[in-house]
């Protein structure tokens, strides 16, 4: 098969477009390469891609003329976004711009083309506040606490409309805090695990009192793939799903593997809880074992001193 992965030099767009290549897919990836976080990061993911069956084309979401420029391909899987939920706080008109217009633009570039499954990209953060722990697909999710999670929401509501008035069959993929080799500076594992090493404060939002369902990347994009291969039928085929990894972890036990990973101890300022953040995330990930097979193999303990690994070569520390 042929797919076109948006979000191509991303985390987990290049991790995903690398396990294509490694079942022997053909790929055509898709980015802008913006400057959210340096560029050089991004071009480093690509470089891992390079082959005969990766192709790769810069190019905005945003940039309709750009996406039907694009070859046409047998699947879509739609990475690309504006991340981040501090940032959007900051700059909302890029999440418009590369959430809402380019969530829209990928729905009717599948419509013209009558793509037989488009995978998207969803978030956890859709839940918001919710109290009701572990979070399931079938929770309301009508009050998002950032912008970021309200163009996520209103992403899979587009999806939605489409697969009912056009029969696009589309997965939708919540990520739960997604972790890993290659990963974002803006993301807890970078900004500690940096800091840990150069003997920097780090910023301990609410005590650390705040649990999350890391998620390792490879187990992310075993879900993906698994998604990929199960395109949803019916007359409404569109399904949303949870790729987290079953189990909350506290931010307080997740800095101590990293002490142990560096061998440092780290220096702490205790600071409030952010805007637009949650206390606690938990996936429910009973539909997603039971529909895709989808099993989260990789524990804290394990990831976690894998990124260090990595991130000690990468910086050349």
């Amino acid at each position: 098969m042929t797919i076109c992965i948006t979000g191509a030099a991303g985390f987990i767009g290049a991790a995903t477009a690398l396990a294509l290549l490694d079942r022997g897919e053909t790929v055509i990836g898709f980015d802008n390469l913006n400057a959210y976080y340096p560029v050089q990061l991004k071009r480093d993911r690509l470089a891992r891609l390079a082959g005969p069956r990766f192709t790769f084309v810069e190019g905005d979401l945003a940039d309709m003329a750009a996406l039907t420029a694009l070859p046409e391909t047998d699947a879509i899987i739609h990475l690309g976004a504006q991340a981040g939920v501090r940032y959007s706080l900051q700059q909302p008109h890029d999440y418009v711009q590369s959430n809402l217009v380019g969530h829209l633009n990928m729905l009717e570039l599948a419509r013209a083309r009558q793509t037989p499954h488009l995978v998207y990209a969803s978030s956890s953060s859709v839940y918001g506040g919710n109290s009701k722990l572990p979070f399931a697909v079938g929770d309301a999710v009508d009050h998002p606490v950032s912008l970021y999670a309200a163009t996520k929401r209103a992403d899979e509501l587009m999806s939605d409309s489409y697969a009912h008035l056009f029969g696009i069959p589309q997965t939708g993929l919540r990520f739960f805090t997604v972790y890993g080799p290659w990963g974002r500076p803006d993301m807890a594992p970078w900004i500690f695990t940096d800091a840990v090493l150069r003997g920097r404060p780090i910023r301990l939002n609410n005590g650390g009192r705040m649990k999350r369902d890391f998620t390792y990347v490879d187990d992310i994009v075993a879900g993906v793939l698994a998604a990929l291969d199960r395109p949803p039928s019916g007359p409404r085929p569109h399904r949303i799903y949870n790729l987290g990894n079953d189990r909350s972890e506290e931010l307080t036990r997740f800095l101590s593997i990293i002490e142990a990973s560096t061998g440092k101890r780290a220096i702490v300022e205790e600071a409030p809880l952010p805007p637009g953040d949650v206390l606690e995330t938990h996936a429910d990930i009973t539909s997603t074992r039971a529909d895709l097979g989808y099993a989260p193999a990789t524990s804290l303990d394990v990831g976690l001193p894998r990124f260090v690994d990595w991130y000690r070569g990468y910086a050349g520390l």
